[in-house]
């Protein structure tokens, strides 16, 4: 299976390790894919920053070279503020390529998830879905921090 990884813009210094430590051992966002599956990155990108210029364009490129799903990673709901365009995203690119979009990449880390919590952030029903492919075992997400 070929993946391509969308970061939000303010994480453009990520070196990936926690999206690919969570590839690796199948947690997250990525729990659902079978562990007898290979997975590879064939991209990886920022959004270009708001409002997400290359949310238009990146996908393609992914395509190009073998993306079957592309993730919108986990940044992309953690951060302060969460990216309160992910979910147009995620529709904007299924509806334009034709590819299955994953909400998140690794497991969100605890401590943004009780900032998050203390804050109220996540309180809606569209915010509990986005961000339930990677909410976690409490000590799975200590293990991101």
């Amino acid at each position: 299976m070929k993946i391509g990884i969308i970061i939000c813009g303010r994480y453009h210094n990520c070196a990936g390790g926690k999206c690919l430590r969570a590839m690796r051992n199948r947690e997250g966002a990525f729990s659902v894919y079978p562990k007898d599956t290979p997975l590879e990155v064939v991209g990886f990108i920022t959004c270009g920053g708001c409002p997400g210029v290359n949310v238009e364009y990146a996908p393609a490129e992914m395509i190009k070279n073998g993306a079957e799903a592309i993730h919108l990673a986990t940044g992309m709901v953690v951060g302060y503020p969460p990216c309160h365009r992910v979910d147009y995203f995620k529709k904007f690119i299924e509806e334009k390529y034709k590819i299955p979009v994953v909400i998140g990449t690794h497991p969100i880390p605890m401590n943004y998830f009780t900032t998050h919590s203390n804050l109220k952030t996540w309180n809606t029903d569209k915010w509990q879905e986005l961000i339930k492919p990677v909410l976690s075992a409490p000590e799975m997400m200590k293990a991101y921090d």
